[in-house]
């Protein structure tokens, strides 16, 4: 019995480092809810500057028509952005240095080149959507770039950013069939799917 136990002990260790080896296991899951915090706070910002008094609730209509608001909302999304990347590479290189350890090696790249691959194609697509006048699906394709990178980076990593991603695709993807509500759903996924994932994430992997 006592054989059988260092055995099973062993083969737990031996997935363990295996595992170690082809994933990469220091996202913090903190980093993912403090992410959805800035982006909540995006949102109340950007409400504030382009739909404030009525309900964020209510179908908007009104598209924008000053490019200076238009800058400024790139402005602020950049700063959620910077804030939320700043903060997700401070904590996973906390977590990669308690577990001994480095945040930078070949399988980090390789998630970081996954995902940059269409974060960079959607960032591009977006602007020239900016600029062409359709900023109506401007959110849905944020949403649904971002969630295509997450499942492009998922085998790099854990399972829960496969789940996120396809969550923020399916998001998108409504949003595109009302983008009257794009704010809203930009909040929603970016915003509430981030602290929800992250808590899991949190829960599951930092303890």
């Amino acid at each position: 019995m006592k054989e059988i136990q260092e055995y099973e002990k062993d083969l737990a260790s031996i997935r363990n480092i295996m595992e170690r080896s082809s994933k990469f296991l220091s996202l913090s899951g903190l980093s993912g809810v403090l992410a959805g915090i800035y982006a909540l706070a995006g949102a109340t910002v950007a409400y504030f500057m382009v739909q404030y008094p009525h309900s964020p609730f209510r179908y908007r209509l009104i598209s924008i028509q000053q490019p200076s608001l238009l800058v400024q909302l790139v402005g602020l999304a950049l700063v959620v952005l910077v804030a939320s990347l700043s903060t997700g590479i401070w904590l996973s290189l906390k977590k990669a240095r308690k577990h001994g350890v480095s945040l930078y090696s070949a399988l980090s790249r390789r998630l970081a080149i996954s995902m940059a691959i269409p974060l960079v194609t959607g960032g591009i697509f977006i602007l020239i959507m900016l600029n062409a006048g359709h900023l109506g699906l401007a959110a849905p394709a944020c949403l649904i770039f971002y969630g295509l990178a997450l499942i492009q980076a998922s085998p790099n990593t854990v399972d829960e950013i496969r789940y996120l991603g396809y969550s923020e695709i399916v998001l998108g993807l409504v949003s595109a069939m009302l983008p009257g509500y794009g704010l809203l759903f930009w909040a929603i996924g970016f915003g509430v799917l981030h602290i929800v994932y992250g808590a899991i994430m949190h829960n599951k992997y930092d303890k």
